[in-house]
């Protein structure tokens, strides 16, 4: 794996698990680097395991769709330090997953409790909510229009609106909203710089145990709802799992909290991310503003295009089950690969003008829901919100332009604006 002409560069390889590099234009030009020069290359930083970094669309695709030769669940499923690994492993008694869900899961596993939920988020089955969720969406504009001309629309509209979306398909109160807020943004690591630096600073083992943690307070809450659904099944996804079996028995606590949280945080974050990467497009673009004010036909190839923009999951991990080649080079047993979606979405090779936001982009094989048995099961419904919202808003839209810098969330492994200032006027 270390032969001269397989390993990353140093600088490159360190740029890859700097979570500050990805909130800005740095990840990127490493990307473009890596794709240009080593699109298949072994990173070996400073205090982690070697892992290949696949770079291109082609072979993101290629080990995405082979899924019984690279597995989710052997090793880490996101990057994480040696320390980190060994911490989490101690926790769980040898497990390198504190959460086990779909993510985390491979064959037979992984057919088997994704076939639980597949029905529920069918194209046929999520259209049947479009009148609710234009109802919320409707109600997020009318928030944005009573805001006075100016607001944060992360804080404003962005992290709520898909939350409660969430929260209908999860069955969940709407006075557990702030909770479920707290929750679903706990598991993917505090927002704020100045606790991410608090948190940075603390033992490896400190950290491991507020992780864990997080975890607790997830299998308490969703605890209870599993409990209730099982007393009180209901028309929401929660009373799905709650009643579920696999091979005649009841999923376990621990697959049950897995799948309440991968819902619950996949279906919010990436959402929220992609909703406010289009729209900081349009507030800093005015010719794109003018674009769709013009031709609200293009409302689906916006949010394709905002959701390629975006690529919320960055980054995901997986591992060889033997021996294999892959792109010409030799991958062994057990080694470990970070799949680069970011890298993937914008690739020369399949976007033509990849940095440039087009919403009339001939449609194209955009892989930020990932690709093969793990495709994001959500990605039906992530896209209705998304135009719902789209439509909602731009009939009422008179302007719109950046009021301040736009503030990245550092991660290497979730992100997307934390801070969206702007500044618009409505009919």
């Amino acid at each position: 794996m270390t032969a001269a002409n397989v390993r990353i560069p140093d600088d490159i390889a360190a740029t890859l698990v700097d979570p500050q590099a990805y909130a800005g234009d740095r990840i990127h030009d490493a990307y473009c680097w890596l794709r240009a020069n080593n699109p298949l290359g072994v990173a070996e930083p400073e205090g982690f395991d070697p892992f290949w970094v696949v770079t291109r669309h082609a072979d993101i695709f290629e080990v995405s769709r082979q899924n019984m030769l690279f597995h989710n669940g052997d090793r880490p499923t996101t990057l994480v330090s040696k320390v980190g690994d060994a911490n989490a492993r101690a926790i769980t008694g040898g497990s390198p997953h504190l959460v086990r869900s779909l993510v985390q899961m491979d064959e037979p596993d992984h057919r088997k409790y994704r076939a639980l939920t597949t029905a529920w988020f069918s194209p046929r089955n999520v259209r049947a909510l479009e009148d609710e969720i234009r109802a919320m969406a409707r109600n997020a504009v009318d928030r944005m229009a009573a805001a006075g001309g100016a607001c944060d629309f992360v804080a404003a509209v962005a992290l709520g609106y898909p939350l409660r979306v969430i929260m209908r398909i999860l069955g969940v109160p709407d006075s557990d909203e702030p909770r479920m807020l707290a929750l679903t943004q706990d598991i993917f690591g505090t927002q704020e710089p100045e606790k991410q630096a608090q948190v940075a600073a603390l033992p490896p083992e400190i950290q491991a145990q507020l992780f864990a943690a997080i975890i607790a307070d997830l299998t308490g809450y969703f605890g209870a709802i599993n409990a209730d659904r099982r007393r009180n099944p209901r028309d929401d996804v929660a009373s799905i799992i709650a009643n579920a079996t696999i091979d005649g028995q009841p999923i376990c606590e621990k697959e049950a909290t897995g799948y309440y949280t991968i819902i619950a945080t996949a279906g919010h974050d990436t959402t929220s991310s992609s909703l406010a990467t289009g729209i900081a497009a349009l507030a800093e673009n005015p010719a794109l503003f003018a674009q769709m004010k013009a031709a609200p036909g293009l409302i689906p190839g916006f949010v394709e295009e905002a959701i390629r923009w975006a690529t919320p999951v960055k980054t995901f991990m997986r591992s060889a089950t033997e021996d294999t080649e892959l792109a010409g080079r030799k991958i062994a047993k057990g080694d470990w690969l970070m799949l680069c979606y970011a890298s993937g979405n914008r690739d020369e090779a399949v976007f033509d003008q990849p940095f440039e936001f087009r919403p009339d982009r001939p449609a194209t094989k955009n892989i930020a829901f990932g690709y093969g048995a793990h495709l994001c099961l959500g990605q039906h419904l992530a896209r209705l919100e998304l135009r719902i919202f789209m439509e909602e808003l731009l009939p009422r839209l008179s302007s719109i332009a950046l009021d301040g810098p736009v503030d990245m969330i550092a991660s290497c492994f979730v992100n997307g604006p934390r801070h969206l200032p702007v500044r618009y006027s409505m009919a």
